[in-house]
């Protein structure tokens, strides 16, 4: 399940969300929510698209080593995936999961922009997105430096989830939260 609804994410992200998207749109760019809440499964399929099966199993491998069982059968239960790298982000370990993080797209014309070089009015909404963002103290993935995420902004500094809890703690996080969707 992914969810687009501002209302799903933390209360302390969903203001400053609203406030960037009503500033980018003062300077003339729509940036609309595609993905805020994710949950685990969903996750899996992201990363999955783009791992072949050794990377697949040597993940499951290292989260059953971490008692982190939960994360490993969302990875095993969506199957093969293919597609695009979109996150380096397995189950669990994307903002995503914890309610903040969201992704938008432009809206040119009625329509999804998805270029992040393509310029209208001499703005690129995606950079200005991102610049807004970092305004507002919170973290745009198109300024990251690997695999840069120009839709994804995210309440904390840290990278993700393992940066401040351990696998398992993440693991029992998330099988409460997402358990009965399996």
């Amino acid at each position: 399940m992914a969810s687009r609804d501002l209302k799903d994410l933390v209360t302390q992200f969903r203001t400053p969300v609203r406030t960037l998207l009503e500033q980018c749109r003062t300077q003339g760019v729509e940036m609309r929510p595609s993905q805020t809440l994710r949950d685990p499964f969903e996750q899996a399929k992201l990363w999955r698209q783009s791992r072949s099966k050794e990377e697949i199993r040597e993940k499951i491998k290292q989260f059953r080593a971490a008692g982190a069982d939960f994360l490993a059968f969302c990875l095993e239960s969506v199957g093969p995936q293919s597609g695009s790298p979109v996150t380096n982000a397995p189950p669990g370990l994307s903002w995503h999961q914890w309610a903040e993080a969201v992704d938008c797209f432009w809206v040119v014309n009625g329509q999804a922009e998805w270029s992040t070089t393509k310029k209208v009015n001499g703005v690129n909404g995606y950079q200005l997105y991102a610049a807004e963002a970092e305004k507002l103290g919170l973290t745009a993935g198109g300024f990251w430096r690997r695999l840069k995420d120009w839709p994804h902004v995210q309440l904390q500094t840290a990278s993700g989830p393992l940066s401040l809890f351990s696998l398992a703690e993440i693991n029992t996080t998330m099988k409460e939260r997402f358990e009965h969707q399996a």
